[in-house]
């Protein structure tokens, strides 16, 4: 008898989003190694670590080289002395009380959002919201929780169509659904909810014993009044929502690594029979099973994040990435193109001209301006006709790119 594969990860059309990009913009470059490619399609920070995150990073390092304060082992969950930061900056000001048991550390939210599915059941009936990050969807095909893939969509999968004309906002779905993934600020959108409508979701969580999956990794870029930065400030969403957060869009540790997910001790799963379980100890379990902590020098690092300093720095980053934003958003809008986001997120999500497709945008986009973006398509079905951009690029290159679309794009 022949070993046999998980072939629920047959099911996955092609590759992975950001893999195809690569062999498309490689390709490109070695018939055209002229061309001088401006990167706007991952969303990758460009700016480097704030100073007082550097600062506490070099001391934990020299910690790490004296036998009096040399750590191995940490605890999975993370060191309470981050924890507790983040508790005291993130969430008690906004009037949520959190107990340091209930906040994991990791090495990021797309690890977390992409792991998390475990501790559910496999006949649990999934939500996503349509376009969406593409790890959500995935990783319930790859755990089998899909049908087959069929016209650009997975069986046994409850889409939330969110484009133009129900201004991204998702209906609550008619049928009952179990897992609800919510990215807000919308990766790839750049959109978000209200108060008022983030409130729905919550409700119908609560009167379907449902789950909210709530990845809030682009919070700290909320410019607006009456935008949730966590569901926490939602009534109710402590019985009914798990948290991600980030520190990689924040402070720029996409290469660092470090997160956290939030999972109240309120949050209760069901057996088959119906006995409400705390889903705080099934993730609990996961983790220290799976995981093995993230670094202690880089925990060091992530706590500088809400020192003073920390905090001015890396608000300046925000900006800097924000203005970014607003140059490609209005750049765009001068030439006509329907845009949207880039006011409460780092992403410009915009219509793509002509009717042409996500990917032929996308190669008109190289080919003509020699600039990067990420097709529409690549986030799910409501994504097809759409084209999304990141602000994470330098001042320089978003100029530049911006310059290059207005006198080289042929509409």
């Amino acid at each position: 008898m022949a070993v046999k594969i998980n072939e629920n990860y047959l099911k996955l059309p092609g590759s992975y989003l950001f893999a195809e990009i690569g062999r498309r913009v490689a390709k490109y470059k070695k018939e055209h190694p002229e061309a001088n490619i401006i990167r706007l399609g991952i969303g990758d920070v460009t700016r480097p670590l704030a100073p007082a995150v550097i600062e506490s990073l070099h001391k934990a390092v020299d910690e790490m080289a004296k036998a009096e304060t040399f750590r191995g082992y940490g605890p999975e969950q993370g060191y309470e002395f981050l924890i507790q930061t983040i508790i005291d900056n993130d969430f008690a000001p906004r009037g949520i009380q959190l107990e340091v048991d209930e906040i994991f550390i990791s090495d990021g939210t797309k690890s977390d959002v992409g792991n998390i599915q475990e501790i559910f059941g496999i006949d649990n009936i999934v939500a996503i919201t349509d376009p969406v990050y593409p790890v959500y969807l995935d990783s319930n095909v790859m755990a089998g929780r899909t049908g087959a893939y069929k016209d650009s969509k997975f069986e046994n999968i409850v889409y939330l169509p969110c484009n133009a004309e129900n201004n991204f906002v998702p209906e609550i779905p008619q049928e009952k659904v179990d897992m609800i993934y919510l990215c807000l600020p919308n990766n790839p959108t750049g959109t978000t909810l209200t108060k008022a409508e983030l409130k729905k979701w919550v409700d119908y969580a609560r009167d379907n014993k449902s789950i909210i999956l709530f990845d809030a990794a682009y919070e700290a870029f909320i410019q607006e009044e009456d935008i949730p930065h966590s569901i926490y400030e939602i009534e109710g969403a402590k019985e009914v929502a798990i948290e991600f957060r980030s520190f990689s869009k924040t402070a720029g540790f996409t290469g660092t690594r470090c997160a956290y997910t939030v999972v109240p001790k309120t949050v209760m799963g069901y057996t088959a029979s119906g006995e409400a379980y705390p889903l705080n100890k099934l993730w609990n379990r996961r983790q220290t099973t799976k995981f093995n902590g993230v670094p202690y020098i880089v925990q060091k690092a992530a706590e500088a994040v809400y020192s003073p300093e920390g905090k001015k720095q890396i608000k300046e980053t925000i900006q800097y990435y924000m203005t970014n934003a607003k140059i490609i958003r209005e750049g765009l809008q001068s030439i006509g193109l329907d845009v949207y986001g880039g006011v409460n997120a780092p992403y410009i999500w915009l219509k793509t001209p002509q009717n042409l497709s996500s990917w032929e945008f996308f190669d008109k986009l190289l080919t003509e301006a020699h600039i990067v973006g990420t097709p529409g398509e690549g986030f799910g079905p409501s994504g097809e006709g759409y084209f999304r951009l990141t602000a994470f690029g330098s001042r320089e290159k978003t100029e530049q790119a911006i310059e290059r679309i207005k006198s080289n794009l042929k509409l």
